[in-house]
């Protein structure tokens, strides 16, 4: 038990769509069965470095050409796998705790550009009114084409105050738009809810942070002080990159039964083979348990939860445990398939690199990586199609991402979504369409989790508009438990 509770580390924040942390200072240490190291091929790597320190047209220091060395090793390996230097480091230690400095969005690479996958609600880049599936063609007038996304994220952090200009660039316009953005502190609140009609609920988890478990008990319990005879929940993980491996096994222990298997790893090492349960000792290891503070009727309540392309790596998680034990009806498009796990490897007191090291598993051994989690019941973003959601990007349309079990490796991604003639309605829809409000009164998939709730008819998009490539669900080797029916929901 100790070993498992000191390698559940984080999932941190990445700049694609989320990631799945261990925190091991030791790694090396433990490499004892480690390949012989390639003499001839490092003998190259010397000879490279003091032919540049020699010959190149200027000179360069020694730490600029290690760094690069060590940063483009690391990157060339998979998407998620990156060299983390000083002020990189820091970031991400202040990114899941939830602040840091910066205009507020979430980003992914796209054709040599930044793309806005998520502003962050309530940030700068939300209140300037770029939207998701924007792209940054330049920062400070310099263009990010030939930048790598670390760099491009670089230029947009800075002091409190200070101001940065991003050149935008949107579908369905003509030209871009310039708008200077004032950088401030983005602290998060990872949860929100309300009742969005009198007995029915709605809790949205928009990243798993340090805070997510005490502000989900926090806030059911105000719901259920006031509405005690709630009849229906929908959990909404739409556009939630990941953050915490902890927060996503205490959400979804918080509406399964006790100790049931939430997720488990498979890699090369055998630290990096691991099952989660329900239990303290994954979700809360130090202080105070969180989940006791929650409404027993959360195990019982009817869900939904609501699912779409920018869910990723620990709302998967969720999504695919409760999905596993019929708990809930998933809802919505297929998520990012962001199921790697990245393990953080310290090479000093303030640099490290962060490692793909493991695949993650649902409960029924159901490879999340490039699959993704396929909805019970897909529903478009709107009435009239699936928006933004059918110009995202996906784990599996990533460079040099990480092959899933069904997946021939090199082989083109086959997505439906892709198509010239979706994209097309997609952009005439959205260009004179409003932003999303998320659990607003206009919210297409809201309405349908509702409606399901109700015993009402459910508009499921067409079997065209998604391709499933997630396998069936298979019995995990020693797992006996047959999962629950879902209870209190109408079929």
């Amino acid at each position: 038990m100790g070993n498992k509770a000191k390698s559940m580390g984080l999932v941190g924040l990445g700049v694609v769509a989320g990631v799945a942390l261990t925190v091991q200072v030791s790694a090396w240490a433990q490499k004892g069965e480690a390949s012989p190291l390639p003499l001839d091929e490092l003998r190259q790597l010397a000879d490279v470095f003091g032919l540049i320190k020699s010959d190149y047209v200027v000179p360069v220091e020694d730490k600029k050409l290690l760094s690069d060395a060590i940063g483009g090793m690391v990157a060339a390996l998979d998407p998620h796998s990156v060299y983390l230097d000083q002020k990189s480091y820091r970031e991400m230690r202040e990114s899941v705790q939830g602040k840091f400095v910066g205009v507020g969005i979430e980003v992914a690479a796209e054709d040599g550009y930044v793309k806005i996958v998520s502003p962050i609600e309530d940030s700068p880049a939300y209140r300037a009114g770029i939207k998701a599936g924007d792209l940054i063609t330049r920062i400070d007038n310099v263009p990010v084409k030939g930048l790598s996304i670390d760099e491009a994220i670089k230029k947009m952090r800075g002091k409190p105050g200070s101001k940065v200009t991003l050149t935008i660039a949107r579908r369905g316009e003509d030209r871009p738009w310039v708008v200077p953005v004032t950088r401030e502190e983005i602290r998060v609140l990872s949860v929100k809810a309300k009742m969005v009609e009198p007995g029915y609920a709605w809790v949205r988890i928009s990243q798993f942070q340090e805070a997510t478990l005490d502000e989900l008990a926090t806030k059911t319990a105000a719901l259920y002080a006031e509405n005690p005879n709630i009849k229906g929940l929908v959990l909404d993980l739409r556009n939630d990159p990941g953050g915490l491996l902890p927060g996503a096994i205490g959400v979804s222990t918080a509406f399964l039964p006790k100790e049931e298997l939430i997720v488990s790893t498979k890699g090369q090492l055998s630290d990096s083979n691991q099952s989660y349960y329900g239990r303290r000792e994954f979700y809360a290891p130090r202080g105070a348990d969180p989940l006791v503070k929650l409404p027993a009727a959360l195990k019982t309540v009817p869900m939904v939860v609501l699912v779409n392309g920018g869910s990723a790596s620990a709302s998967e998680i969720v999504a695919g445990a409760l999905q596993d034990y019929k708990r809930a009806i998933v809802m919505g498009s297929q998520t990012f398939g962001k199921g790697s796990v990245q393990t953080l490897r310290p090479l000093s007191a303030d640099t490290a690199i962060k490692l793909t090291t493991a695949r993650y598993y649902t409960p029924k051994g159901r490879p999340i990586q490039a699959s993704g989690i396929v909805p019970d019941m897909l529903v478009q973003e709107t009435a009239e199609g699936d928006g933004l959601n059918a110009l995202r990007v996906r784990e599996v349309d990533l460079q040099r991402h990480l092959t899933g079990e069904n997946e021939k490796p090199g082989a083109a991604p086959k997505d439906a979504r892709d198509s010239a003639e979706q994209k097309q309605r997609a952009l005439a829809l959205l260009k004179n369409r409003k932003p999303l409000e998320l659990g607003g009164k206009d919210d297409f998939q809201l309405a349908q989790a509702l409606n399901h709730f109700k015993g009402l008819p459910v508009k499921v998009a067409q079997p065209e508009a998604v391709e499933v490539t997630s396998p069936a669900p298979k019995e995990l080797p020693g797992t006996e438990t047959k999962p629950p029916e879902l209870k209190g929901s109408k079929k």
